[in-house]
């Protein structure tokens, strides 16, 4: 039987998504056992928040299923920025996210968090192109990362959005998607 090895899924993981998000997220797993989403040492600013809220939930929206807020996504980012990010990092991911509610109001006249979704997108598509000014143009996939990575850490985002199956049936290495429109976590 072959054991799964935490240090070769982190390499893996790594090679998909880089190593800014995958060092501190790796300290957190070596350390703590697995980052939650209570956040200990509380840094952003109520505005900074919900600047960061409105963000991950357009990166996950509400749908069908829950989003990004509902899965406590905005709550596992500062976790992991106020608990495992240098300070330098840090820096570089919240003068990312001002970016975003500096250009809402300039082009706008209301933060970022008070535009509708189709400003809000916007001004995400001009970070995903690394045409905002005053974010790092590894703002934004960075920034995706974290929000993907703490929505399928939640509960919601493990079973609501993934079908949760702890003890599943046989194996079916080919068992295509179209079949169940879903994936499986477990």
């Amino acid at each position: 039987m072959t054991t799964i090895d935490r240090r070769l899924i982190l390499q893996g993981f790594a090679a998909l998504v880089g190593n800014a998000l995958v060092a501190p997220l790796a300290q957190a797993l070596v350390r703590g056992g697995g980052p939650g989403l209570e956040v200990l040492h509380p840094f952003l600013t109520p505005a900074e928040r919900q600047l960061l809220g409105a963000f991950s939930e357009r990166i996950i929206p509400t749908t069908d299923t829950p989003g990004a807020i509902k899965a406590g996504v905005p709550q596992f980012i500062e976790m992991m920025l106020a608990d495992w990010y240098a300070p330098a990092d840090r820096k570089l991911f919240v003068d990312g996210l001002k970016a975003h509610d500096r250009r809402a109001r300039s082009v706008h006249r209301r933060p970022f968090a008070r535009l509708t979704p189709a400003q809000q997108d916007a001004i995400i598509t001009l970070a995903m192109n690394k045409a905002l000014p005053g974010a790092d143009p590894g703002f934004f996939e960075h920034a995706r990362q974290l929000v993907i990575t703490g929505y399928y850490r939640s509960e919601i985002g493990a079973t609501v959005e993934q079908v949760y199956l702890p003890v599943p049936g046989r194996y079916e290495g080919a068992y295509t998607y179209a079949k169940v429109g879903r994936v499986f976590s477990g």
